[in-house]
């Protein structure tokens, strides 16, 4: 370890965020990076446990202790090499991911877990800087070609491993720009989308070709794919929302969270608003806006109505309000429910919990309310309180409640792959192959809604099981 007292001499400190007036007039990132030697007191902080449980928090392994130990020896280049051979895309995590490694961290007993996450974006944001992150073609190819279908961060990441180790590979995305989540799910003040493309440069450097604006199953036919390719990937993520079935839930004031965050990202990107906006233009300037839904997505929608100037935020939770504090001694390591607030939450709303919408009421063919109840919760099952019930403003209402999987129409549709219980692609996180010979899937289209890191996971299992089908063996890590 770096400094074997660090962790009792040095005070947690993480990365700060710019002033809420100041980071409300603009869409990009806020946060204020801790400076060299103030990194290297943080990583001094670890302490090498002999069971590092943050291992088991992170999805992908990163070798936390290991780049701890460098940035904390100033050795940021090896540092670099040791988050990129878990990891494809730590710029991504570092800027997006919840850090279950941190909620691991032996130092979290104490609610004082070493810095993690912002250690892990400074190594690779250094790297960038520095030139050190270059493409890295493959010395010899192999003659095979995979089709991989999605360019979230599963696919490109299962792309971007594939490439590497010699094969031919084609990403294809239905968008007009590569990135899936990345590109038009995450707002960009909490990840500019310079970093997908300068991710997507070395990957074309390295041999991957990408098709935008070609949906498999639409404009593009699935066995096109099988017949011209030696193996396709699914890594088309789960984007069937939820849907809100209630009276009223069909008025054009009710829409979905990614249509709303999508045409914001375009915008940034300096798409017109028709291109924007297919189904019409979404805006919360000047509007009673509610977000359906507790979690990350609805926050983002918090943050961009924000922006955007609504009149008011109001965002609802079905479920209880979690404790401030997790029980320790019942849930470490493993992920704690405890409340989150986060940046957005911060820049000004109204949250709720135990609410269950009952209706959407009108005004001239307009949304006008959302009138809701209360309920309990007991041995897991709501009930709601008699007499609780209340209705507020609303001119537009944002559905931030989760999805149920990928959708079916089209690709999956034509691939005629088999689907397990919940409606996911049905494989294994072993062979990573599905009913249909030479198909194979991973990310949320195989595990349902989950998070980016274990879409990089399992992009890169599935890459080292495609190659293994397709050599008879793999040098690729898991």
């Amino acid at each position: 370890m770096g400094k074997e007292t660090g962790f009792l001499e040095f005070e947690r400190q993480d990365t700060a965020y710019g002033d809420v007036a100041e980071r409300l007039t603009h869409y990009k990132e806020f946060t204020v990076p801790l400076g060299p030697a103030e990194l290297r007191r943080q990583a001094a902080r670890c302490m090498n446990c002999g069971i590092p449980f943050c291992h088991t928090g992170c999805p992908v392994n990163n070798l936390i202790p290991d780049w701890n130990h460098l940035v904390c020896e100033d050795d940021w280049r090896r540092a670099l090499a040791q988050l990129h051979s878990t990891n494809n895309f730590p710029e991504f995590t570092g800027r997006v991911c919840p850090a279950p490694c941190e909620a691991a961290c032996t130092l979290n007993i104490v609610d004082a877990p070493v810095t993690i996450k912002s250690i892990e974006c400074a190594i690779v944001d250094r790297g960038w800087r520095e030139g050190w992150i270059v493409p890295e073609p493959p010395a010899r190819r192999s003659g095979k070609a995979v089709a991989v279908v999605g360019s979230g961060p599963a696919g490109l990441a299962c792309a971007q491993q594939l490439a590497r180790a010699g094969h031919a590979v084609t990403v294809f995305e239905k968008a007009d720009r590569i990135g899936g989540l990345l590109r038009y799910g995450i707002p960009d003040f909490k990840l500019e989308k310079h970093l997908v493309n300068r991710r997507a440069v070395q990957m074309e450097a390295e041999g991957v070709q990408f098709r935008t604006s070609s949906e498999v199953g639409v404009e593009v036919s699935f066995q096109a794919l099988k017949d011209n390719f030696d193996a396709v990937v699914l890594a088309g993520g789960a984007e069937e929302a939820r849907a809100l079935d209630i009276p009223g839930a069909e008025l054009p004031g009710v829409r979905l969270a990614m249509e709303f965050l999508t045409q914001q990202n375009k915008r940034n990107a300096g798409d017109d608003e028709v291109r924007a906006a297919p189904r019409g233009t979404l805006s919360a300037k000047g509007k009673h806006v509610v977000v359906i839904g507790g979690g990350d997505t609805g926050s983002d929608c918090v943050g961009t109505s924000n922006r955007q100037g609504a009149a008011s935020v109001t965002q609802l939770e079905i479920m209880p309000r979690p404790p401030e504090n997790e029980d320790k001694a019942l849930t470490w390591p493993d992920w704690p429910l405890k409340l989150r607030t986060s940046s957005s939450h911060r820049e000004g709303v109204a949250r709720d919990w135990a609410v269950l919408t009952k209706r959407v009421t009108a005004r001239d063919g307009a949304v006008a309310g959302l009138e809701c109840v209360r309920v309990e919760w007991q041995g897991g099952r709501m009930q709601e309180v008699a007499g609780s019930e209340f209705t507020l403003p609303a001119d537009l209402i944002l559905l931030a409640m989760g999805f149920t999987g990928p959708r079916r129409r089209g690709l999956l549709d034509r691939a005629g792959v088999a689907l397990d219980a919940r409606g996911n692609v049905a494989a294994d996180t072993d062979r990573y192959a599905t009913s249909e010979a030479g198909v194979f899937a991973c990310g949320d289209m195989r595990r349902g809604q989950s998070l980016v890191v274990w879409a990089i996971r399992e992009g890169r299992q599935a890459a080292r099981a495609v190659d293994e089908a397709l050599m008879g063996a793999s040098d690729l890590p898991r």
